[in-house]
């Protein structure tokens, strides 16, 4: 098991390679060389997600290594999908990156399978931590976008229709994850209820992830509202994912609590 996530790991990191070797000396085949190579990463990655699932008896999402490893997927995977129906390879620079960066983080955990927390052992514990890889990847993927938004806006080689259709695509990943993670806090309150007695405990975890949702329903409220321009928004995205990088990994490092095993 473990040979095969180092493998989905050294694929990530060689895709990205060629990527940005095609991107700076503008050679398609590197480039879509770096797509087939990531595309058999993910596939990879999905079978030892499986695998490892299978071995465990349960959902391969509990502990920070499990997370981890799911975050990169899903980011991953909404690349996939992103880059298929748009067409939008211009992304796959920001964003294979990103996916690479989260699993070299997961690399760095514990990978022992263990046996899962009774506070675990719930019919929720999918819908929420599942949620949260979505709510998480769209997020970053959102940020990823807002990064090409602002780098084209300089280069002054787009045009406003192009512009627009980027800051189309943040507000579509920001609701998108907005939505999954509005999921996360309302089933990790239910779940808290009934594992602890108490629907909210001011835990890091959750008081972070609140921070988080607040964030991003400003975004959202500018966003329909029209309180900002396109290039103040993309921005915002951007500094936003350092937020979610530490709901998703400082937290649990610098602020343990009720969560500090996920």
């Amino acid at each position: 098991m473990n040979i095969l996530f180092f493998i989905v790991l050294g694929l990530y990191f060689l895709a990205v390679i060629l990527q940005f070797s095609g991107t700076a000396f503008k050679k398609d085949t590197l480039t879509k060389g770096a797509w087939w190579l990531f595309v058999l990463a993910f596939a990879l990655q999905t079978l030892f997600m499986v695998l490892r699932g299978v071995i465990a008896r349960r959902l391969p999402l509990s502990n920070q290594f499990e997370f981890a490893n799911a975050f990169a997927w899903g980011i991953a995977l909404l690349l996939i999908v992103v880059r298929g129906k748009l067409h939008a390879e211009w992304l796959c620079v920001a964003a294979m990156p990103a996916a690479l960066l989260v699993l070299t983080y997961a690399a760095l955990q514990p990978k022992e399978i263990t046996e899962l927390m009774p506070a675990l052992r719930s019919a929720w514990f999918g819908i929420h931590i599942g949620s949260a890889v979505f709510s998480y990847a769209s997020f970053i993927l959102a940020g990823c976008v807002g990064l090409r938004y602002i780098l084209m806006q300089k280069k002054g080689g787009a045009g406003k229709k192009r512009l627009a259709q980027m800051d189309y695509l943040i507000y579509r990943l920001v609701g998108f994850g907005f939505l999954f993670l509005t999921i996360v806090i309302l089933s990790g309150a239910i779940w808290a209820e009934q594992a602890w007695s108490a629907f909210w405990t001011w835990d890091p975890k959750e008081t972070w992830a609140l921070i988080t949702w607040i964030i991003y329903a400003v975004y959202l409220h500018l966003r329909l509202r029209r309180k900002k321009d396109a290039s103040f928004l993309a921005w915002y995205v951007i500094i936003a994912v350092p937020v979610v990088f530490f709901t998703f990994a400082g937290v649990n490092t610098l602020l343990p609590g009720l969560h500090s095993y996920g």
